[in-house]
């Protein structure tokens, strides 16, 4: 990929869930980011604390060669993270 693309997000793109998977209260929506053909994992934990929605986006080196195999990926590493950080994830 050229320095431009990168620079300037010509070369990846977020592939979207519809539906957040609920754990422990937290919101986790999927968003691995196609990049040159493969699919790096991440994706948006969200949760409303004191009346205000907080987020804490989740990304990884780890790349996939389809976005269900980074989706699955990208929802446990982010379960493994609430379980370890709770509520501080978004200090």
């Amino acid at each position: 990929m050229s320095l431009f693309k990168r620079l300037f997000g010509g070369g990846s793109e977020n592939v979207n869930a519809a539906e957040p998977e609920i754990h422990d209260g937290f919101r986790i929506y999927p968003e691995p980011v196609k990049e040159d053909g493969q699919y790096r994992l991440g994706a948006r934990i969200v949760k409303e604390i004191g009346g205000a929605e907080k987020n804490h986006h989740l990304i990884r080196a780890d790349t996939f060669s389809n976005p269900d195999q980074a989706a699955e990926a990208a929802v446990a590493k982010a379960k493994q993270l609430i379980d370890q950080m709770g509520d501080r994830l978004f200090n």
